[in-house]
């Protein structure tokens, strides 16, 4: 597993930067970028972030399983994060918004999803359940994130040094207030999250930010070189990356990025999803 606090060996920098006109054309790529993972690989593993980024895109995702089952037919999925210390039915769970938007719609049996229990009796050893189980069934093929306000990943919080593995995160204060938390019923006193070094060894990394509160977060990421104070900027240290803004969050990033992997495509497209149109490789 990659050393969590330094740059792993490769590409120094694998992000490519995709600008789509708004919400939904972001969302629309997204989709099919996730669906053209699945025909590519049919039993792919897909790790998933939740929160406002990702989720027309797993809506749309939802919808076109729905209309073409044999593309989810063998996909596995597992949920990157969740909110300690609530049950399981709480609407504000990470587990109830991917039941909610894909999960639920697509029917996904028990044993193609993984997920972390909200509320387990030794937070610990939920995270030993969630080690052994990536290590007997991952890598992870794709993974779907978005980046926190203060530039988490995950429950990843800015840090001296970060983990790498499965574990129990003290939570910072913006991430208490995330609007996920609006429709809480119960009290959230910790987080649950893969670690970064299990992120760097996804095969593939997809980074979802929409909307002007994110522009800070592009520029810096952008911006600034690895540092476990900025998680999102660990993302320079994996070589395939792909950053998916709308233009409100692309807002402060320069019109021409430098290096090939670095430059932004604007599409005015929003293609359906599984067309495979508008993407960086």
């Amino acid at each position: 597993m990659p050393d969590a606090n330094r740059p792993a060996a490769g590409d120094p920098d694998g992000l490519s930067w995709l600008v789509a006109p708004d919400y939904e054309g972001m969302s629309r790529l997204v989709a099919a970028r996730i669906a053209d993972e699945l025909r590519h690989q049919p039993d792919s593993l897909v790790c998933l972030a939740t929160g406002a980024s990702p989720q027309r895109a797993y809506e749309l995702l939802a919808a076109q399983g729905q209309a073409e089952p044999a593309l989810v037919a063998q996909a596995r999925w597992l949920k990157l994060d969740e909110w300690g210390g609530l049950a399981m039915e709480d609407p504000a769970t990470c587990e109830a918004y991917l039941r909610r938007c894909l999960l639920d719609p697509l029917r996904v049996p028990a044993e193609r999803y993984a997920g972390w229990h909200s509320n387990p009796p030794d937070p610990e050893a939920e995270c030993r359940r969630i080690a052994a189980w990536l290590d007997a069934h991952g890598p992870i093929d794709l993974l779907t994130l978005g980046v926190g306000a203060n530039g988490h990943l995950g429950f990843n919080e800015p840090a001296a040094t970060l983990q790498s593995g499965p574990h129990v995160a003290r939570l910072a204060a913006t991430s208490l207030r995330h609007s996920m938390l609006d429709q809480c019923q119960g009290h959230v006193s910790y987080g649950l999250t893969l670690g970064i070094g299990d992120i760097l060894n996804a095969r593939r990394i997809l980074l979802l930010a929409s909307g002007p509160a994110k522009a800070a977060q592009m520029l810096r990421l952008f911006a600034e070189p690895p540092s476990a104070e900025f998680p999102a900027s660990m993302l320079h240290c994996h070589p395939h990356v792909t950053v998916f803004c709308d233009r409100a969050a692309a807002a402060l990033l320069p019109p021409d990025l430098p290096g090939p992997a670095r430059k932004p495509v604007l599409s005015n497209e929003t293609p359906a999803p599984g067309t495979g149109a508008g993407f960086t490789p």
